[in-house]
């Protein structure tokens, strides 16, 4: 079955979820051994804090900074990504249709907050219709829907969409750059890139932004030279893609290339943390266009991201309350003791790290070791001999997962604390409601 064009149907007037102000009144003020686990909560004064560092290192590297809201999917985050103490930013990166209607739904681009809106995945045929619709709407505000593209039929059928509109319009695109990884994106050696190079600039339905990469492979970094090795590839991966296509336009004068130069989009959390003035300076003069940088986990990272070595414990904004509700001594590996909580694979994702386990109980020797779907097994990572390093039925301890964005899907509701007021982070403040669905 064939994907069609024209869709008559869209799911975002569903958008809402769950009753925020129900929920606050609920739940503010409640310390967090009354809630229901398994519970996520926030620290706003952390996620608050990551937003301004984040901030300061993107005003050293680039030209532009994007925010990536899909780790959080929430109006309340995304304005904190966007407008820190340090600097602010009003462009952003959303995986999901969700994300970019929550966004405007919530205000952000009729206020001026959010006024460049990257879809971040290469455009799909059935979600033109709607991306046209959001373009509509956001464009009295003079603000832009950005797409990605890295296949030449992805060209032809925005080509078709246009021609169906009374008065076609030019999409404004990022062509994807695969810098290794292997997920989405073009390398710029291959044929197909410069099939799509000669769709692309002889095409009436799109205009060429820029040139976009994903570093995901910087995951794996476990130092600063490892992060910043791990930039350099990025980085090299969309220049060169952008210097193939200006030589391209060199050949063929009868295209029309950009009347702005290209931008040159890379980064990722860990690469994004290495970003420095120095490092700039060695590379603009180099660069076939401007410097974009973005990244997406940085707010509230997580276990993967500590065990790169460029963040600690104290930077995590986001943690899993659970409850312990069995107890089993002298089951575990050399005869120490395992417990069962009620934080599963669903409550956690069954993503992994450098360190194993799915998970680290925060103050004791335990990390969450196996899950089954609805239910975790605790295991021992040191002795607990103290009293305050043990674990008993009806505890509810904290855990940092390994990965904070697919932890954070799983949950209706986020509840929020704020270890800078008098509370210290153990009383609900506020709920925030995230944008669910694709």
């Amino acid at each position: 079955m064939s994907a069609n064009v024209l869709q008559t149907t869209t799911p975002f007037d569903f958008i809402g979820g769950p009753d925020k102000e129900k929920l606050v009144a609920e739940f503010k003020g409640k310390p967090l051994n009354a809630l229901r686990t398994p519970a996520l909560v926030v620290d706003r004064a952390v996620f608050k804090k990551n937003c301004e560092l984040m901030h300061e290192n993107a005003k050293q590297w680039g030209d532009v900074f994007r925010a990536h809201v899909k780790s959080h999917k929430t109006a309340e985050g995304t304005r904190m990504q966007l407008v820190s103490s340090v600097d602010k930013t009003d462009a952003i990166v959303v995986s999901t249709l969700m994300e970019a209607y929550g966004v405007v739904r919530a205000g952000l681009v009729a206020d001026g907050t959010v006024k460049d809106i990257l879809y971040g995945l290469p455009v799909g045929l059935n979600k033109v219709q709607d991306l046209s619709s959001l373009w509509d709407e956001i464009a009295p505000f003079d603000a832009v829907i950005r797409l990605l593209v890295d296949h030449p039929e992805q060209v032809k059928f925005l080509e078709a969409f246009e021609q169906t509109r009374a008065q076609p319009r030019q999409w404004s695109v990022f062509i994807k750059v695969d810098c290794g990884s292997k997920r989405a994106g073009l390398q710029a050696n291959t044929p197909v890139f410069q099939e799509l190079l000669q769709a692309v600039f002889s095409s009436p339905a799109v205009s060429v932004h820029g040139f976009y990469t994903h570093g995901s492979s910087s995951y794996a970094s476990t130092s600063v030279s490892e992060a910043s090795s791990y930039l350099t590839i990025e980085l090299e991966a969309v220049n060169t893609a952008a210097g193939v296509a200006l030589e391209f336009l060199k050949s063929h004068p009868e295209l029309t290339g950009p009347s702005k130069p290209f931008v040159i989009a890379a980064g990722s959390t860990p690469s994004a943390h290495v970003a420095t003035a120095e490092a700039r300076a060695q590379i603009k003069a180099h660069l076939y266009g401007i410097l974009e940088i973005h990244a997406g986990n940085y707010p509230l990272l997580d276990l993967q991201q500590v065990n790169t070595s460029l963040v600690d414990h104290r930077r995590v904004a986001q943690r899993v309350l659970t409850t312990v509700v069995s107890y089993y001594p002298g089951r575990g590996k050399d005869g120490t003791d395992e417990a069962l909580c009620d934080a599963g694979a669903i409550a956690m994702s069954k993503d992994s790290g450098r360190k194993p386990g799915f998970g680290e109980v925060l103050g004791k020797p335990w990390s969450l070791g196996r899950i089954s779907q609805e239910h975790g097994v605790l295991t021992q990572t040191g002795a607990a001999e103290r009293e305050e390093d043990k674990v008993k039925v009806g505890d509810i301890v904290e855990i940092v997962g390994q990965h904070a964005c697919l932890i954070l899907a799983a949950y209706p509701w986020y509840y929020v604390v704020d270890s800078d007021t008098d509370s210290q982070g153990e009383v609900v403040e506020d709920v925030w409601v995230p944008w669910k669905g694709w």
